[in-house]
């Protein structure tokens, strides 16, 4: 009969927690689970998907006469779900940081009243970002196929979820949001980026958007464009700095093609087009073209600026 040293592996994996909390000095004593849960966070965003669109994402039996009891009793419950998980990331914020814990039940029922508060509005923003992605692709036969088979689209949803909560300062529990998607997609949005109205990603996979990357309205990116960070700070004692402006700010009604890497805080002007797989770490004025041109001569002649 085959056997493990499962009483061995127990002690070791028990030494290794101890050891690590006290390099990080965190407290050894009993206690409940500190950190906020990522399968708590999916099923509540699964039931906050059936809120903002019951038809169409909430339960397959769901019938128009009974969508508000439906967004009713579903809400109820993933704000009290939300509610709990909540709690835990104030508390743990709270654990992190010396000085007066402050009134953690009382922030996190303000903090998930205005989140509740704002689902109509993102519910509008999402409607916009559906529109644009009907409107923007050829193979889009119904607003409904996108909501319902739209990679871009799902990671929006999320973002969209996770960017109040980061506003809100929850962002841990903003990040989880934002990663489930992330896995699901191959989409990458950090909750702290500000995205406009009408935001379009095609196909998606490989899409990077960075923390304090600003996105106007009406802006269309392809696969595997990266708008990310040219180079990271750091401080006296070597440590990176954090909350830097550091990603691009994308203006209004902006094209940027598959495989584009866009670096630094630089600006692109309203209506510009950027091209596939160019390298930029530089402006562009409105309007203008940057394309990776077979020659300086060709895209000279073409008006269009050779990245």
């Amino acid at each position: 009969m085959t056997t493990f040293d499962i009483t061995g592996i127990v002690q070791s994996l028990h030494d290794a927690r101890h050891n690590w909390r006290r390099i990080q000095s965190r407290s050894s004593e009993a206690g409940n689970r500190e950190f906020p849960s990522r399968n708590a966070l999916a099923a509540i965003i699964e039931n906050l998907k059936g809120v903002l669109f019951p038809m169409r994402l909430g339960p397959p039996d769901l019938r128009q006469e009974s969508e508000n009891f439906h967004v009713a009793h579903t809400l109820d419950a993933a704000l009290h779900a939300l509610l709990k998980q909540v709690r835990r990331e104030l508390s743990y914020n709270a654990s992190l940081h010396l000085g007066e814990r402050g009134d953690v039940d009382a922030d996190a029922l303000t903090a998930v009243r205005s989140f509740a508060a704002a689902l109509p509005a993102i519910r509008t923003l999402l409607d916009s970002d559906v529109l644009a992605a009907y409107q923007g692709d050829p193979a889009a036969r119904s607003v409904d196929e996108v909501l319902l088979c739209y990679p871009g689209v799902l990671a929006m949803i999320h973002y969209r979820l996770a960017n109040k909560l980061y506003q809100l300062g929850l962002p841990l529990l903003a990040r989880i949001v934002a990663e489930l998607a992330h896995s699901a997609t191959g989409i990458d949005i950090h909750p702290g980026a500000r995205i406009g109205a009408g935001f379009f990603i095609d196909h998606g996979t490989g899409v990077v958007i960075g923390e304090t990357a600003v996105i106007g309205e009406r802006v269309r990116v392809y696969q595997a464009v990266t708008l990310g960070a040219k180079r990271f700070p750091a401080d006296g004692d070597g440590n990176l700095q954090k909350g830097l402006p550091r990603h691009p700010v994308v203006e209004d009604d902006v094209v940027i093609y598959a495989g584009a890497t866009v670096l630094g805080r630089i600006t692109i002007g309203k209506g510009a087009v950027i091209g596939g797989n160019v390298w930029l770490t530089h402006d562009v004025p409105a309007g203008g073209r940057v394309a990776q041109a077979e020659s300086r001569e060709g895209a000279l002649a073409n008006g269009i600026a050779s990245a």
